[in-house]
């Protein structure tokens, strides 16, 4: 069937990315005539392909590529739309024009009862994150840098003020509303975490020579073995209460080196940099009376002088 052979037509022109037109009749086992007209039939309904002249012309793929169709079930169709729709409560997501654009054509093209199925859902099933703040340039930014192994060269605000430095993303990921990026910066030369939110500025920077060994990092395990070299560590302690347990339980921080007891409490135990004590500690500030801080004694006294100080805010 001709619509099978475009389709397949697009998947080859997708993998090869430049072509000409006698390697497609050759493969596809068709005259010349026949791919042009197809070439031509994929062209007016949108596939970005365009012509080169002179010698060794042809055709290319523009950068952004359009997929084939892809066949979903109800439930399916249904899964995707809202996994599209709850990006909507981030502030600001690395692909935010894309995903909008996805949304909306996923759901024009769905069939009326699969429609209707989605309404009765709509505000009745959300997946809810706190809205915050951030420049969705600076994100898409990242992104690309991730995608290309790039270094990108950031303006970043911190608690001792604004410094430009030259990072190579390891990854993206989101956790309470906030994007964070584990990047190796070359200015501290060592990984550090930064958050989105306090990149004033960000662009690629393709001169500056990159890492070659960061593409096996993963945002899961983007520590570096060394890093103690340069940050020393220390251990966070921390005694939870069954409830603070349930709440830690998911964390993407605490989650991972949570120990449950058989009384339905727990314990967190995980090596921190010592100088993000105070950082740790406002985490675990959130608990209230659910968890105790037992190590490092910089946490301990940090929550100690933020209650005194608390305190004499109702005397």
């Amino acid at each position: 069937m001709k619509s099978q052979r475009l389709i397949r037509l697009m998947m080859v022109i997708n993998a090869k990315k430049a072509f000409t037109v006698r390697e497609l009749a050759d493969e596809f086992g068709l005259s010349p005539r026949t791919i042009t007209r197809d070439l031509r039939e994929l062209s007016e309904v949108g596939f970005p392909i365009y012509t080169v002249q002179g010698r060794g012309g042809g055709y290319r793929l523009l950068r952004e590529r359009m997929l084939p169709p892809i066949a979903f079930s109800e439930n399916e169709a249904v899964a995707v739309f809202f996994a599209c729709r709850s990006l909507q409560y981030f502030g600001s997501v690395p692909f935010d024009e894309s995903a909008a654009s996805a949304v909306h054509k996923f759901y024009h093209y769905l069939p009326d009862d699969a429609k209707g199925q989605i309404d009765r859902l709509r505000n009745r099933v959300v997946i809810w994150n706190p809205r915050r703040t951030m420049s969705a340039e600076c994100l898409q930014t990242l992104l690309q840098a991730v995608m290309n192994d790039s270094v990108v060269t950031i303006d970043y605000k911190s608690d001792s003020g604004t410094t430009r430095r030259e990072i190579q993303p390891v990854g993206l990921y989101a956790n309470e509303g906030y994007w964070y990026c584990p990047a190796y910066c070359f200015l501290r030369r060592t990984y550090r975490l930064f958050r989105a939110d306090r990149i004033v500025s960000a662009r690629l920077n393709e001169a500056f020579p990159d890492r070659q060994d960061l593409s096996g990092r993963s945002v899961f395990e983007w520590i570096a073995p060394d890093l103690a070299r340069f940050d020393p560590q220390c251990d966070l302690i921390v005694d939870l209460t069954e409830e603070g347990v349930r709440s830690l339980e998911t964390n993407v921080w605490f989650g991972p080196h949570l120990h449950v007891r058989e009384d339905g409490g727990g314990t967190v135990r995980m090596r921190i940099p010592v100088r993000k004590a105070a950082f740790f500690a406002d985490l675990i500030w959130q608990l209230g009376k659910e968890a105790r801080i037992v190590e490092p004694a910089e946490a301990v006294d940090y929550l100690k002088q933020k209650i005194e100080e608390v305190r004499r805010r109702y005397l």
